[in-house]
């Protein structure tokens, strides 16, 4: 495998020809800098492709986030907390027994990736999609009904992963559960896979969410990270300008409106034309200019002829835009 340099070991050679003796010997000094290479490390992650892959995967989170938590009506919080390069014989250590195991097939590259589900995540998601309240579930074995129904999430996840990673080419599509005997017959278990771990976070659960790519699929991701990530940061301050400039035409919704106040059910209820409902707020207290549901600043509701607008009067604290 051919081994990129970095900038300071391009250094490091340099001064080291510098500083070599009139018969080629180096000096004490240069020789003392040499370290014995480890063939180990070869192939490992570099920060610059831990990066791009975080990029990406942080992506794959937020839109899973959004996404179950709508299908699923509570909260769901998604999180990467780890990359890294392993054997896959290391990746099914780490399965407890009793947990979901399923083969998600990678296109266009016809490959197989692992993605498992901690078993402790299973029963409140299937609870929830019954109509019950996700309740935390004994860790068991699943029924064939439980096993289905947990199938339709799965192809969430891979439809969300195939979103995020199209950047890369890949397109990822659920194929079906392996049971953990199996598992060791998708992907050989001396081969080096690329590990992604999530952090699941549910109110009666929580667990981790694994996928593990083989080695040609981790490789060509990888190659595909780096070129595509050092293309994208040789420019940054033009990139920055022109996404500022288009970012600068964007329309917000804005209003102008007071501060949220509680109002007895019996007012509203006895509403009728010129009724008067007093609002427990001081007079002195200015309207708020919001955007998207964000407080930007406080103002005054003005007149400009025939057209209503809205004049800045001071800055707002965090408490006050919080209390908004």
């Amino acid at each position: 495998m051919e081994k990129m340099l970095k900038q300071d070991e391009i250094d490091a050679l340099f001064e080291a020809a510098r500083t070599q003796t009139a018969d080629g010997e180096p000096h004490e000094e240069v020789r003392a800098r040499v370290v014995p290479y480890s063939f180990a490390s070869a192939g490992q992650i570099s920060t610059e492709q831990l990066r791009a892959i975080s990029m990406l995967n942080d992506l794959f989170a937020r839109n899973l986030t959004h996404n179950l938590a709508a299908s699923l009506r509570t909260r769901f919080q998604v999180n990467l907390v780890s990359a890294e390069q392993i054997q896959f014989n290391d990746f099914i250590l780490r399965i407890p027994e009793i947990s979901y195991v399923a083969s998600v097939r990678l296109e266009p590259l016809g490959a197989l990736s692992i993605l498992q589900l901690e078993m402790s995540l299973a029963p409140p998601i299937i609870d929830l999609l019954l109509g019950g309240d996700g309740k935390q579930g004994t860790l068991r074995e699943l029924t064939e009904i439980e096993e289905s129904i947990l199938g339709s999430v799965m192809e969430i996840i891979c439809r969300e992963l195939t979103a995020a990673w199209q950047a890369v080419g890949l397109s990822f599509s659920f194929d079906r559960r392996q049971m953990l005997t199996q598992v060791a017959r998708v992907i050989s278990v001396n081969e080096k896979t690329l590990c992604l771990s999530f952090e699941i976070r549910m109110p009666h659960g929580s667990g981790l969410l694994n996928l593990a790519f083989p080695a040609v699929v981790a490789n060509a991701i990888l190659r595909r990270l780096t070129v595509d990530f050092g293309r994208g940061s040789r420019h940054p301050s033009e990139t920055r300008a022109l996404l500022e400039e288009r970012v600068k035409r964007i329309r917000f919704g804005t209003s102008l409106q007071l501060p949220s106040v509680r109002v007895p059910a019996r007012a509203i209820e006895e509403l009728a034309p010129g009724s008067l409902i007093r609002f427990d707020l001081p007079a002195r207290v200015a309207p708020l200019w919001c955007a998207g549901g964000q407080v930007l600043t406080a103002a005054q509701a003005v007149r400009q002829g025939a057209i209503r607008g809205a004049r800045v009067e001071r800055g707002v604290s965090a408490q006050e835009g919080n209390n908004a």
